[in-house]
């Protein structure tokens, strides 16, 4: 479905997080301006690590973020916009070339043609099409072009992105979204999303890459000449601390989530030698039973966490070729990257530029939808107003090799027969 988003007046954004489920309705002016009004959010139940594990759960969860924005609003909503997340998302580049008239420079035509043979009978191999994006263009497979019209040339080449999730996983999400009386008009990655509300115009132009710490996943953008240009995430989010601290501690994961947002710290520092905290112990909570704790045993428990998914991280950015290039710098949000110290220890394990990135892209946003947990579901409004995707009229969903000799024999008879 490719809605024209520009005509409605109304737009609505659903982020189903691990730790959350929020849902923002807004307004879009004459010159196309958001302004936001109605929100709602809630936990989470029924979500673990981006995945659906309780339909009902899950979707009581999206029910009442709805309800909560609606009555906020004063506006009952059919349609929605939604993130999708978790960790099996993937990304993959698809090129197509065509021949061009050498008497004449590029045109719109020729763009939009080579654009409708790149996406042209897409095999999706057991996927949901989630994104479908050209990323860069190249004449006579020269350099990387950002915009090839009114160039001369004889052949015109695209790198469309394709970003990818299990139809399982999207088949658990549009349940709960159906359950709830809802229909997605479009859906997009966290990190794409929050991308769009993080990053400024130099950042995307240049070369970044959007790290989105959630509650169960981790999710990585990376953009280029505009664009995004890589899409992939990890299983590990800020759920991973708290549950490192419940444990190392013994205490439950209620106090767990809240030593981690009072006393948290990715690395050690010499004040926190001499500092102590309290601690719970799990099914004690009088306070008798308090017990005296290092705040530098807390922080020895974070740290090696941290710094695991930032490796993990850099793992993906060293697969895709990104992790040595100088420019391209790093912005972290999500509500995992609202840890302190946690900039640093990216900027080391990196080895790139760090800063934290919050909603900064839509003017007059209410001061709670500011904070870096509501970067996907404010960019998913902007991923809204501005989109131009191009989905492809067939999709194959079939496995790309095929089963040996007799299956080749087999695609052989029906493709004949």
């Amino acid at each position: 479905m490719t809605p024209s988003f520009n005509r409605l007046t109304t737009i609505a954004a659903l982020d189903i997080g691990s730790s959350k489920v929020c849902c923002i309705i807004a307004k879009i002016s004459r010159d196309k301006r958001i302004n936001v009004v109605g929100y709602g959010y809630n936990a989470s139940k029924g979500i673990k690590n981006g995945i659906i594990t309780d339909i009902n759960q899950a979707t009581l969860s999206v029910c009442n973020a709805v309800e909560t924005a609606e009555q906020m609003a004063n506006e009952r909503i059919d349609r929605i916009i939604v993130n999708i997340s978790g960790d099996k998302i993937k990304s993959v580049i698809k090129n197509a070339t065509i021949s061009i008239n050498k008497n004449r420079p590029v045109n719109e035509n020729d763009i939009t043609k080579v654009i409708e043979k790149g996406i042209n009978k897409i095999n999706v191999d057991g996927h949901e099409l989630i994104h479908c994006l050209p990323t860069s263009y190249r004449l006579d497979m020269g350099e990387e072009i950002k915009d090839p019209r009114n160039i001369f040339g004889e052949n015109l080449s695209v790198d469309i992105l394709l970003g990818l999730v299990p139809d399982i996983m999207f088949r658990n999400i549009s349940t709960v979204i159906e359950n709830a009386h809802l229909e997605i008009a479009e859906k997009a990655f966290s990190a794409y999303a929050s991308g769009l509300s993080c990053l400024v115009d130099d950042e995307k132009e240049i070369g970044a890459t959007v790290i989105d710490i959630g509650g169960g996943t981790t999710s990585i953008a990376s953009f280029k000449h505009g664009h995004p240009v890589y899409f992939s995430s990890i299983a590990v989010g800020g759920n991973n601390v708290t549950n490192d601290i419940a444990w190392g501690l013994t205490t439950s994961f209620t106090h767990a989530e809240r030593l981690k947002t009072l006393h948290g710290c990715a690395f050690l520092t010499q004040a926190d030698k001499e500092e102590t905290i309290n601690v719970y112990p799990v099914g004690e909570e009088d306070d008798s039973s308090i017990k005296q704790v290092p705040k530098a045993e807390l922080i020895s428990i974070i740290t090696p966490r941290i710094e695991e998914t930032f490796e993990l991280v850099n793992k993906k950015l060293c697969e895709h070729g990104l992790r040595d290039v100088p420019s391209h710098r790093v912005v972290l949000t999500g509500g995992g990257s609202q840890l302190s110290g946690i900039r640093e220890v990216a900027a080391m394990v990196l080895d790139k530029q760090v800063r934290l990135g919050r909603p900064k892209n839509i003017g007059g946003l209410p001061d709670i939808l500011c904070s870096p947990a509501f970067s996907t579901a404010v960019g998913l409004l902007s991923f809204a107003l501005n989109y131009t995707e191009k989905k492809p009229a067939k999709i194959i969903n079939k496995p790309v090799h095929s089963a040996g000799t007799f299956g080749k024999i087999l695609g052989w008879m029906k493709q004949n027969f």
